[in-house]
């Protein structure tokens, strides 16, 4: 028995953390959604950490080594999508458009004071793959008879204070993206005013994590119905001792007078 050491096994905090690398890993292209599937997949199906290891071997892990990625998190509980996401030169600061649009999304790195101007014209502005010229952000938006959209990740320390005149300057959410503030978040202020126009700040999942939490519910509903179907196997089985009990009643109910018959001859 103690010959060899026994395989170590994987807790649900380190299967989670091989299956955030693989969510950085599609949002930046290095994995396709059927792959990212199939890794996704054998992930939260991996028991030991020799089954853990393959799945991210020829991924990048941002400061750390490959080896890491399978390691318990850090005890402070800080996520390991904002590591190596806080500093570096900025790529971008600021962004206008006039009778058209803008866009900055995918992986950026905001200045650590940006502005945006949109005069009768919309933008985009995306934070969910970016990185961070500073901790401290702050994101100005100013729109005039135009439209601007921002869209946060869960997670990310946000500050809305803008203000709206004829227009709307506000932030939304959705179940599926409510979240408690990161420990290390960068905090990001994003201020300024919309002029007979909108800015709309929505905290929004990435298409990956969409793509898990897709997964989570199918492996659920399989769940569920590997369990009903159990139960319908025992059901026809107590139901049909329960249905021959009742028939043989009613026949002796109705029966009676026969069945007394038969027994005294």
């Amino acid at each position: 028995m103690t010959s060899g050491l026994p395989e170590m096994r994987a807790s649900d905090a380190e299967r989670e953390r091989v299956a955030e690398v693989l969510r950085d890993a599609v949002a930046e292209g290095r994995l396709d959604m059927e792959e990212f599937d199939q890794r996704l997949d054998a992930v939260y199906k991996a028991r030991t950490h020799g089954e853990l290891e393959p799945l991210v071997r020829d991924l990048p892990v941002p400061g750390t080594g490959p080896a890491a990625s399978v390691a318990p998190p850090a005890s402070s509980g800080t996520p390991t999508s904002w590591r190596g996401r806080i500093g570096g030169p900025a790529s971008s600061r600021g962004a206008f458009a006039f009778w058209g649009g803008f866009g900055r999304k995918g992986t950026w790195t905001v200045g650590r004071r940006f502005t945006a101007f949109a005069l009768m014209a919309g933008g985009e502005i995306d934070l969910r793959e970016a990185r961070f010229e500073d901790r401290d952000t702050v994101i100005r938006c100013f729109a005039i008879m135009g439209g601007m959209a921002v869209t946060v990740p869960p997670g990310l320390d946000v500050n809305v204070k803008g203000v709206g005149i004829m227009g709307g300057f506000g932030e939304r959410g959705t179940a599926e993206s409510s979240e408690p503030v990161a420990p290390d978040s960068p905090r990001v202020t994003i201020t300024g005013f919309a002029l007979m126009g909108g800015v709309d700040v929505e905290h929004k999942i990435t298409r990956a994590e969409k793509q898990r939490l897709k997964e989570a519910r199918k492996r659920e509903k399989l769940e569920k119905k590997a369990e009903s179907g159990s139960g319908s196997k025992s059901g026809p089985k107590s139901g049909s001792k329960s249905g021959s009990d009742s028939s043989s009643g009613s026949e002796s109910e109705s029966g009676s007078d026969s069945w007394s018959g038969s027994g005294s001859d």
